[in-house]
């Protein structure tokens, strides 16, 4: 085997790999200027261990012939293509939560220095100033701190925030109660959270249904005085919002180390006297490097050795044949599973797979994983992919449930999911049609046709008439091009629901007008 480093790593990882006799280990940041360059030295690697300076290309991909395995000492993997890859045959694999230590404790610290106000005590006396009654702080100890999010890292700062004599509450709908009550966190709602919290951290992946969670209107739910500390991603927040509340007093302080643009564009927010802000670095320990490092080390060793593959963040090599099976199926699961996850209510406890007819027959691990993916991928800070996401959900206490029927008389080759929350559950079939088309063909029992596509309109209504008219009329005033229309109803207790497939996003004004129809009981976009 030859292991080619692209860039910088511990001693420590270096040595798995060269305690392997018959391997080769070619370390390019070590080398003397001059000496074989990546594309060379690629072209006969078995696997190519990279932090985040190489940039990991189609065109550098090319050059390697024999290359099974690219291993990213870290969590981010922007500098991989992903699809090359997995076209290539080529495992991708990364180390999650290597660093969530490091960026816990530097919440923390953010929790800590805003309570005291660390920065601006430090400034005055090295300015010469002695002004000990206006900085005067708080204890944390008796505090609530809110999470919004409860992966990795959200629990780590629970339990930092306890041994500090603080009470933890936390809003993540993918995490059940009986996991949350295992850290001593108690689950709440969005808007409970934010009315109780007195300092907020925030600790969830980007999605559209997480972008700007904190904003204007969910600031005006805070408590005033609130303190809020962002050591995941720079777009949760909507910075002119967050500043307009800092010059209120709604906010008395933040604590940011991650923004939308960075570096940071507008210094109003960073300069703030109530803000303290650091360079992205939460992650940016020793410990933190030197133990990515190692751990993708072993995972690549381990892959070479055993065939093992932890970590990966791309769908395992598949024969042709395996591959032009499953893939519409594992595309029809994903799109179905984040669909629903987007109606479903909070707090999910149960996913239930059912495969169909000639479905039923075939190898359907990756298809049950792809439903998760879509589920899971909606709202987790970890990277979710077809490896991990069984994983995922069991250390979330969702139970998965799988059934099989070779027999059904309406359609052939059909996927259902049902999804359980603590308090409603909600269902779906669907199936591969012509050309490997995507269609739904029932939402909870009740029957539907339409693209799984794209951007979604989904409306559960009273059965009453003028509904349809008055939001195709709302849609066509705001010039919303409607790519289809499905209905489907239940007439026993008058439900009936609606599938507006558009080319555009509907505004948020326009689904607000949509939710005002005395009719209408519910109306979101979902997009696929």
């Amino acid at each position: 085997m030859k292991i080619l480093i692209a860039d910088d790593i511990s001693d420590s990882a270096l040595e798995v790999f060269k305690a392997q006799p018959a391997w080769t280990v070619v370390n390019l940041p070590a080398k003397p200027a001059g000496a074989g360059s990546l594309n060379q030295e690629i072209a006969d690697a078995d696997a190519l261990i990279v932090r985040s300076a190489t940039k990991v290309t189609a065109e550098l991909l090319d050059h390697a012939s024999r290359l099974r395995v690219i291993g990213r000492a870290g969590v981010g993997i922007d500098n991989v293509d992903l699809e090359a890859s997995t076209q290539r045959g080529v495992v991708v694999m990364n180390t999650p939560g290597g660093n969530a230590v490091s960026v816990a404790e530097h919440t923390m610290a953010l929790i800590l220095a805003l309570a005291r106000h660390l920065p601006q005590a430090n400034a005055s006396l090295k300015q010469g100033r002695w002004e000990k009654k206006q900085l005067l702080g708080m204890e944390v100890r008796g505090k609530i701190t809110g999470l919004i999010g409860l992966g990795k890292v959200g629990t780590e700062v629970a339990r930092l925030a306890q041994a500090f004599g603080m009470e933890t509450i936390a809003y993540d709908p993918y995490v059940s109660s009986k996991i949350a009550a295992e850290q001593n966190v108690k689950l709440m709602s969005l808007e409970e959270l934010l009315r109780a919290a007195e300092f907020i951290s925030l600790h969830a992946s980007l999605t559209p249904a997480t972008q700007h969670v904190i904003n204007a209107k969910t600031l005006q739910l805070t408590k005033s005085g609130v303190r809020i500390v962002n050591c995941a991603r720079g777009e949760l927040i909507d910075e002119p919002a967050l500043l307009t509340a800092l010059e209120s007093g709604q906010v008395a302080g933040a604590g940011l180390d991650v923004f939308e643009k960075e570096p940071p564009r507008d210094a109003k927010l960073v300069t703030h006297p109530n803000v303290i802000a650091t360079p992205h670095i939460a992650g940016s320990t020793e410990e933190a490097q030197e133990l990515v490092g190692l751990r993708i080390a072993e995972q690549v060793r381990d892959f070479l050795v055993e065939g093992v593959a932890r970590n990966a963040v791309n769908m395992p090599s598949l024969s042709p044949e395996e591959h032009k099976t499953l893939q519409p199926y594992l595309q029809l699961g994903e799109k179905l599973g984040a669909f629903l996850a987007q109606i479903s209510g909070e707090r999910l406890e149960e996913v239930r797979v059912s495969y169909d007819g000639g479905l039923a027959e075939l190898n359907t691990h990756l298809v049950r994983n792809a439903v998760l993916k879509g589920i899971l991928g909606q709202v987790l800070s970890e990277e979710v992919n077809l490896v991990s996401a069984g994983v995922l959900a069991v250390s979330r206490g969702i139970e998965v449930v799988e059934l099989r029927s070779s027999r059904r008389a309406d359609f052939s080759n059909s996927l259902g999911i049902a999804l359980r929350t603590d308090r409603d559950s909600c269902s779906g079939l669907g199936m591969v049609g012509l050309r490997g088309a995507l269609r739904l063909l029932g939402i909870n029992d009740i029957d539907i046709e339409a693209p799984l596509k794209g951007m979604i309109l989904f409306i559960r209504n009273k059965d009453v008439p003028g509904v349809i008219g008055r939001v195709g009329t709302l849609l066509g005033n705001r010039k919303v091009n409607i790519a289809n229309f499905a209905l489907g109803r239940d007439q026993s207790p008058g439900e009936a629901i609606g599938l507006v497939n558009v080319d555009d996003a509907v505004p948020d004004d326009v689904l607000n007008e949509i939710r005002a129809i005395p009719a209408v009981r519910m109306a979101r976009m979902v997009e696929v």
